[in-house]
């Protein structure tokens, strides 16, 4: 019984830190946002994608800012949010597909979205190539946004292709429907 409380009493201060080191990507403003536009797919998307856009804008900053104590933490909680916010965003075109909801408008800008943030990204990579130090500590965050932004842009072109030739022939059939019932 000792044994157990000693355990559970070591345990508590750990799982404590651990939860603190978990950040959540996005500001309380940022989240109510998403929270007022939970049911309207192009506004939603295009939150995410303003939200994305702030943490590449963040990576920027900190790089730039040579003489910040902090600065590696910085870019890497930059690229860390960067990727969550992108994948909160391609999770939320996965839920709006598969209602069925018409998402040819609110694709456009992600796609156009996907393009900036994968160039942006590349200029960061090619931009860390002048020092071995830096590449190797950003490399694998940095690898991972752009294979997150690479396989969405990817995925959201697809997405696109496939609703316009779903709406295509429903709007096809709707107006036969019409024309023959009419």
């Amino acid at each position: 019984m000792i044994k157990t409380l000693v355990a559970i009493l070591l345990l508590v201060p750990l799982c404590a830190v651990a939860q603190r080191q978990k950040r959540d990507p996005l500001s309380d403003l940022e989240v109510d946002k998403l929270r007022d536009a939970a049911q309207t797919p192009d506004v939603r998307l295009k939150l995410y994608i303003e939200f994305a856009r702030t943490r590449l804008e963040r990576l920027q900053q900190a790089k730039a800012d040579t003489k910040a104590a902090d600065r590696d933490q910085q870019m890497q909680d930059a690229l860390q949010d960067f990727i969550d916010i992108f994948d909160e965003l391609d999770d939320n075109v996965d839920t709006f597909a598969d209602r069925d909801d018409d998402l040819r408008k609110a694709l456009k800008p992600v796609i156009e979205a996907d393009t900036e943030f994968g160039s942006k990204l590349r200029a960061f990579k090619s931009s860390l190539a002048t020092s071995r130090e830096e590449f190797a500590k950003y490399d694998y965050l940095v690898g991972t946004a752009l294979q997150a932004v690479d396989d969405g842009a990817k995925d959201h072109r697809s997405l696109l292709a496939e609703q316009e030739e779903k709406f295509k022939n429903k709007k096809e059939k709707a107006h036969k429907e019409r024309s023959s019932g009419g």
